[in-house]
């Protein structure tokens, strides 16, 4: 009698191979004792729809995708409301059948702010600078867990009336120029955009401007510390990183494929801090 082969997921993506994800649940199908894998499969934009179509004959239970395929996923899945609401997916599991999709971005960026800053949510209003796909699963998941409102600032002004449209009058678009007159009045600063990653320009944005009891967070993990969230720290503000959320947004998936909740340890983030800052 064959054995059952062991459950496998992959990443999807074009190009992929630079990706923290195979470390990330390798790590943790070490950890629990389960006999899984996880692979790269970098898919050109044109075989998308026949690889996705095709995920379980080539043995896989589910799958991570990255750009550019997000938006193209949804048409050949079956979204629930947080791949809905930010008009991407990232991830991809099967139920009853059926191939689904979902948006890990928006719990795992709470989820980080929980670990990183309990009490966060206590926030009536915050500031989200950037208007693109990391700033939907912001502001969705800001909105879900009760915000009153949300100020979207983006350089480019349509962008943000756009986005702040389709998420109704919670969220009020505002222009770069007017960030610091929104700053004294957000407990919560989160920057969605590249600014401040290496190799990036600065994010020229005062600290010191914040209430003192306000939590800085920035999607940017490389570097680790981004000038952001060191101003923050120095004036002694709370501060949660983007490697916390790329580590927690990897959780949802990995239960769906392998049937185990992991955890984010701090064994965990120093094995990811490695592979990060290893030249």
């Amino acid at each position: 009698m064959t054995a059952p082969k062991s459950p496998a997921a992959c990443l999807i993506g074009w190009p992929a191979a630079h990706s923290r994800s195979p470390l990330i649940h390798h790590y943790w199908l070490r950890t629990l004792g389960i006999e899984g894998g996880y692979v790269i499969e970098a898919v050109p934009p044109d075989d998308l729809r026949d690889f996705v179509l095709r995920l379980s004959l080539r043995g896989f239970v589910g799958a991570n995708v990255t750009i550019p395929h997000k938006e193209g996923v949804l048409a050949l899945s079956t979204p629930d409301a947080h791949a809905k609401a930010v008009g991407a997916a990232n991830t991809l599991w099967f139920a009853d059948g059926e191939l689904r999709s979902t948006n890990t971005d928006v719990e795992g960026f709470i989820n980080n702010l929980d670990a990183s800053a309990p009490g966060w949510d206590d926030a009536e209003e915050a500031l989200v600078l950037g208007a693109g796909g990391s700033s939907r699963a912001v502001v969705f998941g800001l909105l879900e867990r009760g915000v009153s409102r949300v100020h979207l600032a983006n350089r480019t002004i349509a962008r943000a009336e756009t986005l702040a449209g389709q998420f109704g009058p919670n969220v009020q678009p505002v222009t770069w120029d007017a960030i610091n007159d929104v700053l004294p009045r957000a407990k919560l600063l989160v920057n969605t955009t590249s600014l401040g990653m290496d190799g990036q320009p600065s994010l020229d944005v005062d600290v010191a401007r914040l209430p003192q009891a306000s939590v800085v967070a920035d999607l940017v993990y490389v570097p680790l510390v981004t000038p952001l969230l060191a101003a923050a720290q120095a004036r002694g503000l709370r501060t949660a990183d983007g490697l916390g959320m790329l580590l927690h947004q990897a959780v949802r998936g990995f239960e769906l494929w392998f049937g185990q909740r992991p955890e984010v340890t701090a064994e965990l983030r120093a094995l990811v801090e490695a592979d990060l800052t290893k030249t």
